[in-house]
């Protein structure tokens, strides 16, 4: 029987929210991104709007121009496993690095966690951008890996956590006390993997859990990332800024993943929205100027002058256009820039706008008004094929993800076009994702 396609949701979690000055407003908790009661909170906010994922995201370098809710934060995948206990239906989502980190280590935090959680956790596979300019240099190299070093060396280690994963068959413990037998010794594999990046023997000494392997979540934007993300991505996160690139972003990347001989249904893209809610337009719009006015334009400039270190912003506004700062033409410089470079190129926003874009806060127009707007333009993105769901990066929190929860939400739920309770206990279950064969398992003998 085939589920009804419904909106996938995934509240993406950071401090006091993904606007740069939202720490500063009144009602925030600067101390939030430190603070495992007010995390707690969040995810119990979003469970109770039945969200699949609460998001993790996670650095391994800053700089004085970094974004100040990743300045004093938690490590992501211990953050999930503290989560785990104080939620019981929502996924959990953590961000971790193919490229500082060995496939044994992570591959067992993670199963560890999906076990903790019963079968709710989640992989968010980065290869990890440079942007402070130190990442490398703090674990002992001298520089970052290229682009392209970095995704093939992803695609190898991904198969090496999936093959560990795999290490011990569902029905390989036995515990049989009169026997003695602990375990079926062939339902133990060790993986025996050394290709050209790694040598792994195996096993893992932890087994499969309840949706077998963790969910694997991307968000590739080069061309090696886009096409990483077809191969292994079960949930792949996007952000366009507007419904015709979404849609053919949505169109072409779905044809990639069926070349890979995958079902495009199996994989579900999540574009991020960070609307900003109100009882009207002009008191949302006045929301918005709130958070904007509180950014001094020092900061702007000083994070863009970091970012594009090939430009001399000193002569610059934040009222400066793209063009006039010469970044419409930057895309063969700075790959990280490329999924910000057609909408600049477009629009030639200014460098405040800019900023909103690089650090995932910008509030487009249809996203800034009533519950009742912001549903219809989720609703139109879902429908007419430009997202199976979105990622929610509230521009402030806890504030914009309970106002989505309590006044988007029911609307989307009034609607049918979003879950009234979840389906199932995993993660896998309510996605509606089938649970991974184990790769060792014995194959039932074909029908005659």
């Amino acid at each position: 029987m085939t589920r009804k396609r419904e909106i996938k949701l995934s509240a993406y979690l950071v401090g006091t929210g993904m606007h740069a000055s939202s720490w500063r407003l009144e009602s925030a908790h600067p101390g939030a991104s430190i603070d495992i009661d007010y995390y707690r909170e969040l995810v119990r906010t979003a469970e109770r709007g039945k969200f699949d994922v609460a998001f993790l995201a996670d650095s391994l370098a800053i700089n004085e121009q970094s974004h100040p809710n990743i300045l004093n934060r938690f490590e992501p995948i211990t953050l999930i496993a503290a989560l785990a206990g104080s939620s019981s239906k929502i996924g959990l989502v953590a961000t971790a690095s193919t490229s500082y980190i060995e496939p044994f280590n992570l591959a067992r935090l993670f199963l560890s966690v999906d076990q903790i959680s019963k079968g709710r956790a989640g992989w968010n596979i980065v290869t990890t951008r440079d942007l402070s300019g130190n990442t490398a240099r703090n674990f002992g190299a001298e520089s970052h890996f290229e682009i392209n070093h970095r995704y093939k060396r992803a695609e190898e280690f991904v198969d090496v956590v999936r093959g560990l994963w795999d290490s011990w068959e569902d029905d390989a413990f036995l515990y049989d006390k009169k026997s003695g037998q602990f375990f079926d010794p062939d339902k133990l594999h060790r993986l025996h993997h050394k290709e050209e990046f790694f040598a792994v023997e195996g096993p893992l000494n932890i087994a499969r859990s309840p949706q077998g392997h963790p969910v694997l979540v991307q968000a590739g934007n080069s061309e090696a990332g886009r096409k990483f993300s077809a191969r292994v991505g079960e949930v792949v996160f996007a952000i366009k800024y507007n419904f015709e690139d979404a849609k053919a972003y949505y169109q072409e990347f779905k044809q990639e993943v069926a070349s890979y001989d995958r079902n495009p249904d199996d994989v579900f893209i999540l574009q991020g929205i960070s609307p900003v809610i109100a009882a009207t337009e002009e008191e949302a719009y006045a929301k918005l100027k709130r958070l904007e006015d509180l950014l001094p334009d020092s900061d702007i400039l000083g994070f863009l002058a970091d970012y594009f270190k090939e430009i001399d912003f000193s002569g610059f506004t934040t009222q400066t256009t793209a063009a006039q700062a010469g970044l419409i033409h930057l895309e063969a410089r700075n790959p990280d820039y490329v999924k910000h470079q057609p909408v600049i190129a477009r629009e030639n926003p200014t460098l405040r706008e800019v900023y909103s874009l690089i650090i995932g806060s910008f509030s487009q127009d249809h996203l800034v008004g009533t519950p009742e707007k912001i549903a219809d333009t989720l609703e139109k993105w879902f429908l007419e094929g430009a997202a199976d769901g979105f990622m929610l990066m509230a521009p402030s929190l806890p504030d914009g993800l309970e106002e989505f929860v309590d006044q988007v939400v029911p609307i989307l739920q009034q609607r049918g076009l979003f879950r009234t309770d979840y389906e199932g206990s995993t993660l896998r279950e309510n996605l509606g994702l089938e649970v991974p064969s184990n790769r060792y398992a014995a194959k039932e003998p074909a029908s005659l």
